[in-house]
This record gives structure tokens, C-alpha cells and sequence, in this order.
């Protein structure tokens, strides 16, 4: 074997063990910003708001991190993202240890924290473009949802258990994190990007390029539109799960528990990802994640926390299918100089819609009961998987067998999907 795959194979090793360590921490983070606002205010609405300002970057600053990540040297972007987050990150520490922490600051740093996450998420796409090959590259997506899934395994009971011993600690954890991240991130020698001369074009035409690519490819278009009512969804949930634990007398370390058994599900269905993506079409893949999703209306029923999770291991379990059939297929058949942006634009639609889930859930939980809560999100999922089932550009979905002609060619065109 030659010294290039070697060196590749070795990097994209740095480049999933750096992220699992950083994403850890933060996975730990997520779950601790609401239980932190509650425990100071008792308030769901804040907990909401400050959950919906962390996600918020996401929705704000996504097309502008695509062209960063086209513009400037994305390895160097990376490192510099994770500074950012590790300064925030001790930011908390110093104020909880001076008793000085008010929930405007931990709103602040949650934001600051997503902002940078989008940043270092867009130009992380582009260098698993730079590592794998084409046709490889499904499949590193699904070692990219099986890292996450660890990371969704491990970082919410250690998020819950440390802020158990000390509110301080997980904030702590996750700035530490943060530097193995940049540790890793050092190390890696493949460039992140292929050799090209800088682009003079103004910003916004650059962004409007990423724009029109995605939006000629019906299929990636209808994609991340639906992604976007998934996300909504789930930042919904994700709040309404932990407030309703909290009534039930449930402790942080529980709760985190509780999200890991989540976790659990979603890493034994990364597992899976590559079998099911040669197995099933892309199109049955889409519908059954959409079908699955509203499960937890059985909380109608039984309400209770356990019933929640219940509801959501099915769709936690498919969910990294489509995640990896759509990212890989998306990614390899991107210009390399338009991926960032491409990645941007789609990430941007999906996204966009997050911030108002755990807003929504904190505001109908405050005013309402949690059933009401649940229904009416509940009937959001019954939308959702109704035009998945109705859209055209869904049931003429295009096929991963397009990536070996593609490796083939040794060029990237955007295919009209239906």
C-alpha cells in the first residue's frame, strides 16, 4: 500500500478520534446549559431560551461558514474554532467559581459555543472530502454518525453525573476537550483542501453559488427542507424530555442516562448505516426515519419521561442511515470548490428551524401542560411524513450507485433528482 491511503487512513483516524474527544464535552454541555438554568431559575421558558441560543448560530451563520471554509485555510479554521470554544467554556468555570454567573452570560457563551461549531462543523466537511475517496466516502459519514452516536452515548451521563459533583465540571471537561481537539487537528499532515487559486469573487456571489447548486438538485433541495422540521422537532423534544424529567423528581445523572440508552440506539444503528445503505434505497430509508419519528405520541397515553425515550429509540436507531446515505451522496457528488458552501447552504436550510424547537417547547411548556406539548409536535412529525411520502423529488430519489461512476469520471456535476 502506498504512503498517501497510509497517511489518509491515519488522518482520518486523528481527524474522528479529535472530534469525538471535543464533541464529547460538548455533547455533555447540551445537556447541561438547561439543567444549569433551571437549577438558577426554575424557569422552562429560559432553559428554552438559552437551548435555542445555542443552535441559533446555526440557522445565522451557516452560509457565511461555508464560504470561510472556501475562502481560508480550514485546518487552521478548525483550530481556531476550538480556541474559541475552549475560552468560552472556562469563561463559566471562572464566574461559577466567583459566584458571579447570571443566565444572560450563560446564554452568551451558548451562543458563542454554536457559532463556533458551525464554523468548525462546515470546514470538517471539507477535509473528510480531502481524506476519503469519492466512493468511500457513505461510509465514513456512517463512522461520522457512529462517532457522534458515541458522543451522544457518553457525553450526556457525563455531563449529568459532573454537574451532580459540581456545576463547574462539565464546563471544565469540555474546554479540556477542546485542546486534545486542537492536539489532534496539529498533527494531521493531509491538506484540507485542494490547491487553487483565491477566489476574488464578492461574498455574496460566492454564497449565491452554493445556493444554486443545491437548489438544481431536487432531491439534496427537498432533503434538507424536510431535515429542517426534523430538527425543530428534536431540539423540541430534547427540551420537553428533560423538564418533564425534572417534575418527575428524576436526577441530572438520570436524566443523562436516559439520553445515552438514545445514544445507545443511535451508535447500533451507525453500526448498521453501511448494510442498510447497500440494502435499502435511499427513498425507504427517508420514509421509514419520517414514519418512525412521531412515535412519542404514546406519551398521550402514559405519560412519562421513560415513555419518551421509548418512543424515540426506532427513529434514534434509522436516523444515522439517512444522515450518512444523504451527507456521503451530497459530499461526493459537490465540486471540491463548492463543497463547503454546498454543505453550508443545505446545513443552513435544515437548521434553520432548530433554535425555535426548544423556544417553542420551553413557551408550551410554561403556559400549557406537557401532553398539550407533545400533541402539538406530534402533528408536526404526521406533516412531515406526509409530504415525504407525496413529494416527487422524494419518490425519484437517485441511487449510491452513482458514486462509482462518479469515481469513474473523476468529476462532479449536480443530477437533477426528479
Amino acid at each position: 500500500m502506498s504512503a498517501v491511503p497510509l497517511r489518509r487512513n491515519r488522518d482520518f483516524v486523528l481527524l474522528q478520534t479529535g472530534q469525538a474527544l471535543s464533541t464529547i464535552g460538548s455533547a455533555g454541555t447540551a445537556i447541561v446549559y438547561p439543567l444549569l438554568v433551571l437549577a438558577i431559575t426554575h424557569s422552562p421558558a429560559k432553559a428554552g431560551f438559552v437551548s435555542a441560543a445555542n443552535i441559533l448560530p446555526y440557522a445565522l451563520f451557516a452560509l457565511l461558514a461555508g464560504v470561510a471554509a472556501h475562502r481560508w485555510n480550514r485546518k487552521r479554521l478548525m483550530i481556531a474554532m476550538d480556541l474559541v470554544r475552549a475560552l468560552a467554556m472556562t469563561s463559566i468555570v471562572v464566574a461559577l467559581g466567583l459566584d458571579r454567573l447570571t443566565v444572560a452570560q450563560v446564554a452568551v457563551v451558548a451562543f458563542l459555543e454554536g457559532a463556533a461549531f458551525v464554523f468548525f462543523n462546515i470546514a470538517e466537511v471539507g477535509a473528510l472530502r480531502s481524506v476519503v475517496p469519492a466512493p468511500q466516502l457513505p461510509a465514513a459519514a456512517a463512522a461520522e454518525q457512529a462517532r457522534l452516536s458515541v458522543v451522544t452515548l457518553a457525553g450526556p451521563p457525563l455531563g449529568g453525573v459532573l454537574f451532580g459533583l459540581g456545576r463547574a465540571l462539565p464546563f471544565l471537561v469540555d474546554a479540556i476537550s477542546y485542546l486534545f481537539s486542537i492536539g489532534s487537528l496539529l498533527w494531521m499532515r493531509t491538506p484540507f483542501q485542494e490547491a487553487r487559486e483565491r477566489d476574488a469573487a464578492p461574498l455574496r456571489t460566492q454564497i449565491r453559488e452554493g445556493i444554486a447548486w443545491l437548489w438544481s438538485h431536487a432531491y439534496l433541495r427537498t432533503s434538507a427542507l424536510i431535515f429542517a422540521g426534523d430538527n425543530f422537532v428534536f431540539q423540541a423534544i430534547f427540551l420537553v424530555f428533560i423538564v418533564v424529567a425534572r417534575r418527575h423528581g428524576l436526577s441530572s445523572g438520570a436524566i443523562g442516562v436516559l439520553i445515552a440508552v438514545f445514544g445507545t440506539s443511535a451508535l447500533l444503528g451507525s453500526l448498521v448505516a453501511p448494510h442498510a445503505a447497500r440494502r435499502l434505497s435511499m427513498r425507504t430509508i427517508m420514509l421509514l426515519n419520517q414514519w418512525l419519528n412521531g412515535l412519542f405520541v404514546l406519551y398521550l397515553a402514559v405519560p412519562s419521561p421513560y415513555v419518551l425515550v421509548a418512543c424515540v429509540l426506532p427513529v434514534a436507531f434509522v436516523g444515522p442511515w439517512l444522515n450518512a446515505v444523504v451527507i456521503g451522496y451530497r459530499t461526493a457528488v459537490t465540486p471540491d470548490h463548492l463543497v463547503g458552501r454546498v454543505s453550508s447552504v443545505a446545513r443552513n436550510i435544515a437548521l434553520l428551524a432548530q433554535p425555535l424547537g426548544p423556544l417553542a417547547a420551553g413557551l408550551l411548556l410554561a403556559a400549557f401542560s406537557a401532553r398539550l406539548t407533545v400533541a402539538v409536535l406530534a402533528l408536526v412529525c404526521l406533516g412531515l411524513a406526509l409530504v415525504s411520502t407525496l413529494s416527487p423529488s422524494i419518490r425519484h430519489s437517485p441511487s449510491l450507485d452513482e458514486l462509482d461512476d462518479l469515481a469513474a469520471r473523476g468529476a462532479a456535476s449536480p443530477v437533477e433528482a426528479g
